[in-house]
């Protein structure tokens, strides 16, 4: 298992296993995402904020991160984080606990950014989500309705946002 930046040469796979979540959500009746543009995951790819862990030269988990949040956690974007988004899991590979590699590596580059906390969140009051986000050692935060949503994907205007944190360790 490697992990490390996506490429350009990714966008494909990339768009592919958004496709794949996004029909997931729907199924599921969840708060699904919105068709991301390509110049956004462009500009994270340019921009070393789009991840992807790949076992057996397949890619088998996407993530995007940033290191400010402020629409979505306000005030407490200024304690120094890294925040994650989009997670989406080839099916190839479900069932390998990749979000808890994901957490992992996040507690790896957050010592070496001298950083606090590792936030997610996620839009729309998801119980099984909730579950296994907590089951991975991140406190759920509650539930924040967004007032502006301006910058933002589309389906943040749909429902309230599920916020998590934990901890850097150290």
């Amino acid at each position: 298992m490697q992990i490390e930046n996506s490429t350009l040469q990714d966008l494909a796979k990339i768009f592919e296993l958004y496709r794949i979540a996004t029909d997931f959500m729907k199924s599921k009746k969840q708060v699904s995402w919105p068709e991301f543009s390509k110049e956004l995951i462009v500009d994270e790819i340019q921009n070393k904020r789009q991840w992807k862990i790949t076992i057996e030269n397949q890619i088998a988990c996407i993530w995007a991160t940033t290191r400010n949040d402020e629409l979505i956690w306000g005030k407490d974007n200024k304690e120094p984080s890294i925040y994650i988004h989009r997670i989406a899991t080839n099916q190839d590979f479900r069932g390998q606990n990749l979000a808890k590699n994901i957490v992992n590596w996040a507690d790896e580059y957050g010592v070496t950014h001298d950083l606090e906390y590792i936030r997610m969140d996620t839009v729309g009051y998801n119980e099984g989500l909730i579950k296994h986000y907590k089951k991975i050692g991140f406190e759920f935060l509650g539930t924040k309705e967004l007032t502006d949503t301006t910058g933002l994907p589309d389906h943040y205007n749909d429902d309230v946002v599920c916020l998590f944190q934990r901890e850097i360790l150290k």
